[in-house]
């Protein structure tokens, strides 16, 4: 881990790193592994062998991960904190009009967000959107949950609740909510030079959350006993956080997106993901500078980002 790194250099980082894996994973997503070009083949442009998905969209776009990010980080730089009721109108406007997609281009919408989305646009209460089954945890929310930790000065626990009321709007399982909390955990201890940030993320999450909760019964049965080496790149929100635990053994940036990447099916989300957290240890200097030159909308990016470095 990079423990000289300044706080601007990993919070770039971190902003920098999700975007660029997101946009990288974007060609290959719904591929299996046994698809994916071999790891020195990965690039913005894939091979001209390979069946990319989203024929029309250049490369270096970032899909629905990276907008949804941008919505929340703008909201909290104009809420001073989460607001739901905002994150969610931002969340429809990237929706209905492009706010915040490259070129006002809207692409890869999941599933639920979708339906979550429509109902909201219909009427719906803003807390009655997101169904809460267990089926209903997909990586949504997850995937644009980074710039919480990259802006909140808070305690633990306060991140934990607000990690998990903003995945309730789109996922309202306690699942998803509370991979986001321990997503979050994980980027703070980065941001603090922990030597083994993952396993303190998860010794403060069974702190706040003691045996007999029922977030601790969850994370017991559901999230803690998967090995992360068992992960498997799927859009399950488990396997996703898992998924990026494991690649982060890979080397620096570019090494775990392109593991990401490797792993096949939800590809974007993935390397958005761990390319968020390997943006967050390496710092902005370690993204390739040539996935950098080719990511589209840096103008969306920039104001946002240097709002963020002046709190």
């Amino acid at each position: 881990m990079a423990a000289h790194l300044i706080r601007s250099d990993r919070i770039a980082g971190g902003l920098w790193g999700l975007l660029v894996g997101d946009a990288l994973g974007v060609p290959y997503e719904f591929a299996p592994p046994n698809r994916i070009p071999a790891f020195n083949r990965i690039e913005m442009k894939p091979p001209r062998d390979f069946h990319r998905a989203y024929l029309g969209i250049p490369p270096g776009t970032w899909s629905d991960d990276g907008a949804q990010a941008l919505c929340l980080l703008t909201s909290l730089l104009e809420r001073g904190g989460l607001a739901p009721d905002d994150l969610m109108e931002r969340l429809a406007r990237w929706f209905r009009d492009g706010y915040l997609a490259v070129g006002g281009e809207v692409f890869d919408v999941g599933m639920q967000t979708r339906r979550v989305l429509d109902r909201f646009l219909a009427g719906t209460a803003l807390m009655d959107c997101a169904p809460t089954g267990e089926w209903s945890n997909g990586n949504g929310a997850l995937m644009r949950v980074l710039p919480l930790a990259l802006w909140h000065r808070g305690s633990d626990r306060d991140l934990i609740t607000t990690a998990m009321l903003q995945s309730r709007l789109t996922h309202g399982h306690a699942r998803s909510g509370l991979c986001c909390a321990l997503y979050c955990l994980w980027a703070r201890e980065i941001q603090a030079g922990a030597t083994r940030p993952w396993l303190s993320a998860l010794a403060i999450f069974e702190a706040v959350f003691p045996p007999g909760t029922p977030e601790r019964l969850e994370y017991d049965t559901k999230i803690h006993p998967r090995e992360p080496d068992s992960a498997c790149g799927t859009g399950y929100v488990v396997d996703t956080l898992l998924s990026a635990v494991q690649v982060m053994e890979a080397g620096g940036y570019e090494a775990v997106v392109k593991a990401s990447i490797q792993l096949g099916n939800d590809t974007d989300t993935t390397a958005c993901v761990a390319g968020g957290i390997a943006g967050l240890r390496d710092g902005v200097h370690a993204i390739p500078a040539r996935w950098l030159q080719m990511l589209r909308g840096k103008d969306l990016v920039e104001p946002l980002l240097q709002r963020l470095l002046s709190r």
